[in-house]
């Protein structure tokens, strides 16, 4: 089983942020209960003030499970939550009047009045707070956290409350209450605006890739559009020039295979030149797109001029690497080296936030299957004798070791007469 530190490394950045609004809002509600409720039992014992202080649990736990169900309706998980909001009012309401009771009829000892008007405050500051969380126009919050510093205020007038004080009780409610609310709603702007942040950049990878189909195929269009329109009107003109039995219609066919061949001739060309990388450029996107996306990335390129196909391979290597550690994981830091060593160029990629996925195959590991996997990976760099090598390392790490030699091995004269039986017809 994954401990705490693994379970929260295993989080993505949005819901790492979403954790931490959740449990502040949490710690709310055991702030309330230990600034207003448990200083009150000094000052009232017995069963009096047990039954206040869980009055005050009560509201908190309240408060934090609205402020929960409230998060939720923010975030489209939830519909908006009407009926805990006046359940919320409704105890809050029951906690202020309580306070009230207590100051007026309960045992008059030393510090009583400050202890219930902190409670009178802090429940409807709280409450107001709360509230306002599961609303989304800024003017009826504004109108909740007034409206609440209004009624601190008015209950100094039945009972007879120095004007002084009551104003006080007032600024106090509004300070409070509005504070929390504004801290309330900030973060929950702020998690949406992360959420908003990490689906830009998905859709940005998948503009990019759209992108680079749209490319090859405009290529694929240029090159063989105009070859096939000839080679449709030179098919229709030899099929008119044989049914008259002229012998034009040789010449028009010969011309047409001579166009399908430099037609197929210029489309392995655009194949080569689109699974072709260069090293240097995707080292430098690599470092672009990830610094772009918050992960520090460390470059070093020990390396001279490479021959093509190993800078083709190891290009490859670093596009998809990079891109599987924006797609998977939670990565900080990435670091991509290239060097050569005892004639072969050894590049790797290592980033952290591998307990990211199940298995701890997070990061720079490419997901198997398909062209884009390891699978995909090895199979290009075996064609120019390469070898590949992926796995968690120490330090919840992920590293990927990609090695191509300089030069070919000869093949022996055995192995030379074996590829001249299989081409012999």
């Amino acid at each position: 089983m994954r401990g705490p530190v693994g379970w929260w490394r295993g989080k993505s950045t949005p819901a790492k942020v979403e954790t931490y609004t959740r449990w502040s809002f949490h710690v709310f509600a055991v702030i309330e209960v230990v600034s207003v409720g448990l200083p009150a039992l000094p000052h009232l014992p017995g069963r009096p003030g047990v039954w206040l202080v869980l009055l005050v649990c009560l509201h908190a736990a309240v408060c934090a499970v609205t402020a929960a169900r409230s998060l939720d309706w923010t975030r489209g998980l939830r519909p908006q939550p009407v009926r805990l909001l006046w359940t919320l009012a409704a105890v809050t309401a029951a906690v202020a009047v309580t306070s009230l009771a207590i100051a007026q009829r309960g045992p008059q000892g030393h510090g009583l009045p400050e202890v219930t008007g902190t409670l009178f405050a802090g429940s409807l500051s709280f409450g107001g707070g709360t509230i306002a969380l599961g609303v989304r126009d800024r003017r009826r919050v504004l109108a909740i956290v007034v409206g609440f510093a209004a009624g601190a205020g008015l209950y100094t007038f039945p009972l007879h409350i120095p004007g002084l004080s009551g104003l006080g009780t007032m600024l106090a409610v509004l300070v409070g209450a509005g504070f929390l609310a504004f801290t309330s709603l900030f973060s929950v702007w702020l998690l949406n605006a992360v959420y908003a942040l990490d689906e830009a950049r998905e859709t940005r990878a998948r503009l990019a890739v759209a992108e680079e189909r749209l490319r090859f195929g405009r290529d694929l269009h240029d090159v063989l559009g105009r070859n096939l329109s000839v080679i449709s009107l030179k098919s229709e003109l030899a099929v008119q020039l044989a049914r008259r039995g002229r012998p034009e219609a040789v010449e028009q066919m010969i011309e047409v295979q001579r166009i399908a061949q430099e037609s197929q001739r210029e489309v392995r060309e655009v194949v080569r030149g689109y699974r072709e990388a260069d090293l240097g450029i995707e080292l430098a996107g690599a470092q672009g797109v990830l610094t772009a996306a918050g992960i520090v990335c460390e470059i070093r390129d020990e390396t001279a001029e490479l021959p093509a196909p190993v800078q083709s391979a190891l290009g490859w290597v670093v596009r998809e690497a990079a891109t599987n550690v924006l797609r998977h994981g939670d990565a900080q830091r990435c670091s991509v080296a290239v060097r050569v060593r005892e004639g072969h160029a050894v590049l790797t990629v290592e980033n952290d936030g591998a307990g990211a996925l199940p298995g701890g195959t997070g990061g720079s590991g490419p997901a198997e299957g398909g062209g884009s996997g390891l699978a995909g990976l090895r199979e290009r760099l075996a064609a120019v004798d390469g070898a590949l090598e992926a796995g968690p390392v120490t330090g919840n790490r992920f590293r990927l070791v990609a090695e191509v030699p300089l030069r070919r091995p000869v093949p022996s004269a055995d192995e030379r007469r074996v590829k001249v039986k299989e081409v012999a017809p």
